[in-house]
């Protein structure tokens, strides 16, 4: 199998992640899950994303589909899913990635049952969707310390020469 490939199996929909989450279940491994749109990938995501994968053995990314997206922010995603979808299967230390097209992740939150839940330190607790469900359940919600200066937006900014 080469490369592309391997990255390709890691994007997958409802059926065979259930089907993976059995898997690391059975091995006792901590299931990690975070969530975002992910559009353009700076250095705010790279901690994020290798933050959360430390809280456990296997990292889970729901990323939003480009019709959620454009609900959410007029004007984007930059780029579309499929591509965001590689770019996120591509890093190693992220094992699966899975579209949603809800308007929040809680539906997903749900049928993974994360032992832990992951948001940027740009969240307040009590504003983490799934938080009580995951807390619930015997998880934990972690928020990880937000990267001063690193977004999407002012990355936009920064390329239109608005900033």
């Amino acid at each position: 199998m080469n490369y592309s490939e391997s990255i390709k199996e890691k994007i997958v929909e409802w059926p065979l992640l259930k089907k993976m989450l059995a898997v690391w279940r059975f091995k006792n491994q901590k299931i990690v899950f975070t969530n975002g749109c992910f559009d353009l990938i700076h250095q705010g995501h790279i901690h994020l994303l290798t933050t959360a994968g430390s809280f456990g053995d296997v990292l889970i990314v729901g990323l939003n589909t480009d019709a959620s997206i454009a609900k959410m922010k007029p004007g984007r995603p930059i780029q579309d899913q499929r591509s965001r979808s590689l770019i996120m299967a591509s890093f190693a230390f992220v094992d699966g990635v899975i579209l949603f097209d809800e308007e929040t992740p809680y539906e997903l939150i749900e049928k993974i049952q994360p032992d832990v839940l992951v948001k940027g330190g740009d969240y307040k607790p009590e504003d983490v969707v799934g938080k009580e469900y995951v807390e619930k359940h015997g998880g934990k919600v972690e928020l990880v310390n937000y990267a001063e200066g690193f977004s999407t937006t002012n990355m936009l900014l920064k390329i239109t020469g608005d900033l």
